[in-house]
């Protein structure tokens, strides 16, 4: 472990990863024996989306008879939370395990915290989000955004990616393989919103939700060189590959516009808590 004031890193055998509470708190390098395994830029890596994940549709969210009004960061809508834009506290650090914070503040109409723990193994990470209420009751969502590369180590990242339904719903390409099995898809209108309809799923490409009641289960493989399986009891995960340079498998407490489509209240009994987990092996 070793930390700074712009990153912290921590260590498992031979896996090393770099968080950055400055930017998001997100983790903005994974490697495995050297290799990294993460998307590299400010934007990119693997960021918390809390309060909530996805788009709000126009920005807007109601709780009890108050709507609500986000910033439109993403026009028409607003998108992935407040999280990512937050500079995060280091509660503890330890050789492979760090714990984070930060309080609810505008934008977001109602106080808070937010917990993010990161656990490191020499074959694994798991990941967890917690969020509290101080007071009074709110419609929330917690996730992770991470962003694979298609293509471990050299390689430019080109694919000709596709898919098809049925039991396992499988994206390939000159790079990562990726296999997962949804119950159903759920229905994207024109304006990227889901419209409410559960249809079966559907070949790729994709920027779309897709609902698990059993829990989101998804395997990577890089043929030769790596398998990694994303693994949480959420019941959804939104699915982004449409890019040429990384897939995105987002774990989720809710499906897009779900502060208005499937509110879950956090109360100050009844915290939001998530959890994932990766695990790798060598191929």
């Amino acid at each position: 472990m070793s930390s700074s004031e712009e990153s912290i890193r921590l260590a498992a055998g031979d896996a090393e990863l770099t968080i950055t509470p400055a930017n998001g708190c997100r983790i903005s390098s994974l490697r495995i024996g050297g290799t990294e395994l993460l998307r590299q830029g400010e934007r990119y890596g693997c960021f918390p989306m809390v309060p909530w994940c996805g788009r709000i549709e126009r920005g807007q969210f109601r709780n009890g008879g108050v709507i609500h009004q986000m910033p439109l960061n993403s026009p028409p809508h607003a998108i992935h939370g407040t999280g990512r834009d937050t500079a995060w506290r280091t509660a503890r650090v330890g050789e492979s395990e760090a714990a984070f914070t930060y309080d609810l503040a505008a934008p977001w109409p109602y106080s808070g915290l937010v917990t993010q723990v990161v656990e490191l193994a020499p074959d694994s990470l798991t990941l967890r989000l917690g969020v509290e209420t101080y007071e009074t009751s709110f419609p929330a969502q917690a996730g992770w955004h991470p962003w694979f590369l298609r293509t471990l180590g050299d390689g430019d990242g080109d694919r000709d990616g596709n898919g098809g339904p049925g039991e396992g719903t499988a994206a390939e390409g000159g790079g990562v393989k990726l296999d997962f099995a949804a119950d159903w898809q759920e229905e994207r209108g024109q304006d990227h919103l889901p419209t409410g309809h559960r249809i079966p799923p559907r070949p790729g490409p994709w920027d779309d939700c897709f609902g698990m009641p059993d829990g989101v289960a998804a395997t990577l493989t890089w043929p030769g060189q790596l398998e990694l399986k994303v693994t949480s009891p959420a019941e959804w995960a939104v699915i982004y590959d449409e890019q040429a340079e990384a897939v995105c498998v987002e774990p989720q407490s809710g499906p897009p516009n779900g502060l208005n489509s499937a509110p879950r209240l956090v109360t100050p009994l009844e915290p939001l808590e998530i959890v994932t987990t990766w695990q790798w092996r060598r191929l």
